[in-house]
Order: C-alpha cells, then sequence, then structure tokens
C-alpha cells in the first residue's frame, strides 16, 4: 500500500476507499520536502541488503568520529547531509541530469558501530563497502571523520580485485607518519595504490611531506596552475601504475572555512566551492569507482552550508557520471 498523494504518478489503488484515504494520511516519497524520513535525497531505504546488487548507488553512512585529531562531531555528519539533502530536487539543469530519474539510488542507512572499538569499526566498514561494490554498485560513504577513508578505500580495493588509485582532497597531508598507535591515527588512511592529495596548505606538523609516490598538489598549485592543469596532474598519477580504478576521498576541509566551517580543523585559505564542484566533476566524467565525503561536522556548522556543500559534492560527481556514461 503505497501513500502518494492521490493523483501522483505511481499511486496504487487498494481495495478499498477507507484504504486508500488511510494510505493518503501518510507520506512516501519525495515530497513534500520538509517532511518525512530523512534518507538521502528521499532516496528508497534499502533494508534487503541482499538485493543491494539490484541497484546502481549506495549511499551509506558511516558515523564514526573516534578517529579525530581535534574535535569531535563529524558522527553526525551522516544524519546532517541526509536532513538538508531533502532541500535538493533531483533534477541538475546545467548537466540535464535527474539523479532519481535516471539512477537507482537506494540508502542503506548506517554501518553499525561501537565507539570505543576503532579496530572492529574500521573491519565493520571495509566489509560494509565491500559488499557494495562486489555487487557491481557504486558506493557513496558519508562520513564520519577521515580515518573512515582508510577502510573504505580498503574495502573498494578488495571487492574490485585491483590496483586502484586515490584522488584525495584534504587541507591537511594524509600520508604522513602518524604519532602514537598506527591503528588509531588520523593521519594514515592512504597507504594504498597511487594516491593523490589536492588542497593540501597552511600550517602543518614539521614532517616529511609525505611518502613516496604521493602526489601533492598545494591550494597554490590550483591558483598558478589552473583547474584544467591540475586535475590533468592528478588523473594522470591516479590512473598510473596499472591502476584499474580510481577512488574520491573528500574532506570537506579542503574547502575554505569561510564556505564550510563545520568540521573538526578548519583552515583558513582552502579552495573555493566553485573550484572544488569543477574539479570533481572531471574526474567523476573519467570514472570513479566510489566516492565519500568525510569531516562534515555539524555541530560547528552555520545554517548547514556545510553540509549542503558535502551533498552538492556527492550530487555534481552523480550528475557527472550520468552525464558521461559511466553511470545509468
Amino acid at each position: 500500500m503505497r501513500s502518494d498523494p492521490p493523483g501522483e504518478p505511481g499511486v496504487e489503488l487498494t481495495d478499498s476507499d477507507d484504504q486508500r484515504e488511510l494510505a493518503a494520511l501518510f507520506q512516501r516519497g519525495e515530497n513534500p520536502h520538509f517532511s518525512g524520513i530523512n534518507t538521502f535525497l528521499k532516496a528508497p531505504h534499502l533494508q534487503e541488503l541482499s538485493r543491494v546488487g539490484e541497484h546502481q548507488v549506495a549511499v551509506v553512512g558511516v558515523p564514526l568520529d573516534a578517529g579525530a585529531a581535534h574535535r569531535p562531531g563529524p558522527r553526525f555528519g551522516p544524519q546532517g547531509m541526509r536532513r538538508i539533502s531533502t532541500l535538493h530536487v533531483s533534477h541538475y539543469c546545467e548537466r540535464g541530469a535527474d539523479l532519481l530519474d535516471g539512477l537507482d539510488i537506494v540508502d542503506l542507512g548506517d554501518i553499525f558501530l561501537a565507539p570505543a572499538d576503532l579496530d572492529a569499526a574500521f573491519d565493520r566498514i571495509t566489509r560494509g563497502v565491500a559488499h557494495i561494490v562486489s555487487h557491481g554498485v557504486f558506493p557513496v560513504v558519508l562520513g564520519g571523520d577521515h580515518s573512515v577513508g582508510y577502510p573504505a578505500a580498503r574495502g573498494v580495493m578488495e571487492a574490485f580485485g585491483g590496483k586502484i588509485g586515490v584522488i584525495h582532497f584534504d587541507r591537511h597531508l594524509g600520508a604522513r607518519e602518524p604519532d602514537g598507535d598506527r591503528g588509531a591515527a588520523h593521519e594514515t588512511h592512504f597507504d594504498l595504490g597511487n594516491l593523490v592529495q589536492i588542497g593540501v596548505s597552511g600550517w602543518q606538523a614539521a614532517r616529511a611531506p609525505a611518502r613516496d609516490g604521493s602526489l601533492v598538489i598545494a591550494v597554490e598549485d590550483v591558483e598558478e596552475r589552473g583547474l584544467d592543469t591540475v586535475a590533468d596532474q592528478a588523473l594522470e598519477a591516479a590512473w598510473s601504475g596499472g591502476a584499474r580504478g580510481v577512488y574520491l576521498s573528500f574532506d570537506i576541509d579542503a574547502v575554505d572555512p569561510g564556505f564550510a566551517p563545520g568540521t573538526g580543523w578548519p583552515d583558513p585559505g582552502g579552495l573555493y566551492p566553485r573550484e572544488a564542484l569543477r574539479l570533481v566533476r572531471r574526474f567523476a566524467t573519467e570514472g570513479l569507482l566510489g566516492m565519500e565525503v568525510v569531516e562534515v561536522a555539524p555541530p560547528y556548522d552555520s545554517s548547514d552550508v556545510t553540509s549542503l556543500l558535502g551533498v552538492r559534492l556527492i550530487c555534481e560527481v552523480l550528475a557527472a557520471s550520468v552525464a558521461s556514461g559511466h553511470l545509468g
């Protein structure tokens, strides 16, 4: 029994007027945007996880901030992005794409995590993402702090079965040697594939800049070389050395905190939103294995603008993927 308002497409007639009237009392579907259960873009909530392979895109939340380097709060990122995503309608006029009509998107809910056990959390994240990818479905991971990036990318790599590259937006280096326990360190997410780091700048710990093989593109590089040149360099590095696919990781603190204040480690001087959106569109047109948006921390946000940017980044990737023929 469906409860879409009578007369809308997809309404299923019930056996009696009483049942139909009852069904119309409860909201199902996308409209109105201000009410209903907050799945991502009001996409269906898939509870039968064994059927994920019947769909094209699966959104999954990872509400973990036990690996945060400084301020906690990104555990509320999945909630924040899902809630503000209801502001969007699914049609993207600039790309001519309709995400809900052109893509079969489902929301799997959140991976169940125990906050005090980081090792167990990492294992669950890896297995959860691997389950999605192993069924040929594009994963969209809603973080969570950036510690979720390593187990998520590991899940992609294990299920994909080949060498992958990682394009990683971050204000801070993601391949430094950690302080203390490696397993709990915020900085040790990407130790696999071909790593490209975009947006690094500002004040960093006094350490070796990055492991061998990692391409670091600073904010000044973006300014001096231009977006097209930077995108070409990033793609060449990520796809080199026999990589068979690329995973996109976006730490929201790569964007200047004037536009994305709701994050655990804000640092002025980051990318502008239009720069970030243009870059992720370019990467998506070449094809991606999946993506994540991390470090959205609603407790520090202002008018949901950081959560909204996280949602827009995801929608840009999906729309560009549809337009370029990689999804849908």
